[in-house]
């Protein structure tokens, strides 16, 4: 047996036990993407009212989530870092700490088995699935596999829990013939039973040049109340709010201490993220990750700003399998559509995108190609202009941040305000993935 594999049973049981002492309730989140933003919408709204606690960093899997139940950071490769896991782990068994009440914890899922596992062990009182798409199915043979791996946590509820399911996907509606739990659905569609309507940009003044968030109302069982997110851009970020709320009412929240709430809702950095850039330009950071989903829902965002030049520093989507091409040619369709003046395809498999665009009759002039991250930002910082729109994205591994350091306005603070930038991913070269 691996190293990993002893560690993970290690882990898994010391979870147990402190679960087994302590008995939190427990929200789980899964899907192919916006956990991490649902994760933190929940945490605003739950976190008004109660003890809470979620996982942070990239802890959503066999080892994070269990350290995540411990209260501990990962050792890495350091004994003497594990030996304080463990020995912090004694501090929780051993003395009466004042733990959580509710713990958040987002599930992610690479390979078939994955959510079996982590529910093996954990056993949710909420559980949410907030969309299942083209992303990350390198180990899955299609989407409906994808559906049912995030479907196991689903189906592991008991009648006294709660599933949250996102009815304007189709794969994650058809969930709801798998459930012994309790439902809530959530969506913009009139059949959700929490649903958002009339969503808007919020503007600084009536030059409608600064944006300052989102608005819509949130309709709940006859009732409707306005909601302001003014830390968020994207509209599919809704759905993280819409999440936030009907757990906030299973917890004994009423909509007014929700909407109250949510005002503190932050999306997690990377995951548009409005920023000041230089020359007078503005910059939409989507640099976390990026699928085909998420990619075209950033670019429907680009496309509803108005701006002098729109931008688009799109890096490769990885672990798309069979669906690399199509997945990246869907990128350029999309940026098509959102009008866009100036497309810069970063990695190898972004030039299906540069291809589909050429093909559509897209001026080649237009379209810029890097082998990396670190090229496209100084390329982008030379031709800036006031004004601009810039929307950067990519998948993890293209270290699409390096672009947003290259030609924010505030670099000084890119320490704050950007992803991956603790040593460990510093020390990462950048390259060709």
């Amino acid at each position: 047996m691996s190293r990993l594999k002893i560690l993970q049973k290690i882990l898994r049981t010391m979870a147990i036990w402190v679960l087994k002492k302590y008995n939190p309730k427990i929200v789980s989140v899964t899907g192919s993407v916006g956990k991490t933003s649902t994760k933190e919408a929940i945490f605003a709204v739950l976190g008004s009212q109660y003890r809470v606690r979620r996982n942070e960093k990239n802890y959503n899997n066999e080892i994070g989530i269990p350290l995540t139940i411990i209260g501990a950071s990962s050792g890495n490769s350091s004994l003497f870092g594990w030996m304080g896991v463990f020995l912090k782990w004694i501090v929780v068994m051993v003395l009466p700490i004042e733990y959580p009440e509710i713990l958040i914890l987002e599930m992610g899922a690479d390979r078939p088995g994955d959510i079996e596992y982590l529910t093996s062990f954990i056993r949710s009182d909420v559980g949410i699935v907030t969309d299942v798409s083209l992303s990350h199915i390198e180990f899955f043979k299609n989407v409906e596999d994808v559906g049912r791996e995030k479907g196991t946590l689903i189906r592991k509820l008991l009648e006294k829990n709660l599933a949250i399911l996102n009815i304007d996907n189709p794969h994650v509606a058809k969930m709801s013939e798998q459930l012994k739990a309790e439902l809530t659905t959530i969506g913009f569609v009139a059949e959700a039973e929490m649903r958002a309507t009339d969503p808007a940009f919020v503007y600084a003044d009536e030059s409608g040049k600064e944006i300052k968030g989102l608005s819509f109302k949130l309709n709940y069982k006859g009732t409707t109340i306005p909601v302001r997110l003014d830390s968020v851009l994207a509209k599919h970020q809704i759905y993280s709010a819409l999440v936030a709320a009907a757990t906030g009412v299973w917890f004994g929240l009423n909509l007014v201490e929700i909407a109250a709430a949510l005002k503190n809702f932050v999306p997690p950095c990377g995951r548009m993220n409005l920023l000041p850039g230089i020359k007078n330009s503005l910059i939409i950071d989507d640099s976390y990750n990026s699928s085909p989903t998420s990619a075209v829902a950033a670019l429907s965002v680009l496309g509803e700003i108005s701006a002098k030049r729109k931008i688009a520093v799109m890096g490769d989507m990885l672990e798309l399998g069979t669906e690399t091409e199509r997945g990246h040619r869907s990128v350029a369709k999309k940026f098509l559509e959102s009008k866009g003046n100036l497309f810069f395809a970063v990695g190898t498999r972004m030039q299906f995108a540069a291809e589909e665009l050429l093909k559509n009759n897209f001026p080649k002039e237009n379209i810029f190609s890097f082998k990396n991250s670190l090229e496209a930002g100084r390329k982008l910082q030379e031709i800036v202009q006031a004004d601009d729109l810039i929307l950067v994205k990519g998948s993890q591994g293209m270290r699409m941040e390096k672009v947003v350091e290259e030609i924010m306005a505030t670099s000084l603070k890119a320490d704050e305000l950007l992803c991956r930038q603790n040593d460990e991913w510093k020390k990462i070269p950048v390259g060709e993935v």
